[in-house]
């Protein structure tokens, strides 16, 4: 037998109930109803709208947002809607990389691999970055590192491999 709770009649309970629940099931297939500030910035970008996006994504990164300091990185080392300046991606990339984040790995990794923004290019640090990357499951950044590897000496791998393990995030 069931019993009602203290205070609501047995009829109330159900008709509770079922408000709850349809209450639930309205929440869970509603959409969100307002984008975040990066998917804003994302939204500016397609729409030609750089001077907003590189604002708004200025101002997340420095915050230290690993995700928007990737994309300021990727802002200034194509040029979009900002003068094209390989050091200051360099610097962006190496803050969310920093924090271990595996796109910003990955993007450090192909720059010194390219040697964008580092003179002469730098595969051991290449191969840290995009081995760091890889470990987090970035398949792009394991298909990269093993075009590096190639490119280097058994001792230049030796030397790249103990960097990755020795890497600490800095948050």
């Amino acid at each position: 037998m069931r019993r009602a709770l203290p205070g609501f009649a047995e009829g109330a309970i159900g008709a509770l109930m079922r408000i709850i629940a349809a209450t639930l099931l309205m929440l869970s297939l509603a959409a969100p109803v307002a984008a975040g500030p990066l998917d804003d910035a994302r939204a500016a970008i397609k729409v030609g709208n750089y001077a907003t996006a590189v604002r708004v994504t200025r101002s997340l990164a420095e915050q230290g947002d690993a995700e928007a300091q990737t994309l300021l990185g990727g802002i200034y080392s194509y040029g979009v809607g900002v003068p094209q300046d390989h050091a200051e991606a360099l610097k962006w990339y190496r803050l969310a990389a920093d924090q271990n984040f595996a796109e910003a790995q990955f993007n450090l990794g192909l720059m010194y691999a390219q040697g964008n923004g580092v003179v002469p290019p730098d595969n051991v640090l290449a191969h840290m970055w995009l081995n760091l990357s890889a470990a987090q499951g970035l398949k792009q950044a394991e298909t990269s590192r093993d075009r590096v590897q190639r490119l280097m000496t058994p001792a230049q791998i030796a030397e790249a491999q103990k960097l990755a393990r020795e890497w600490k995030p800095t948050r």
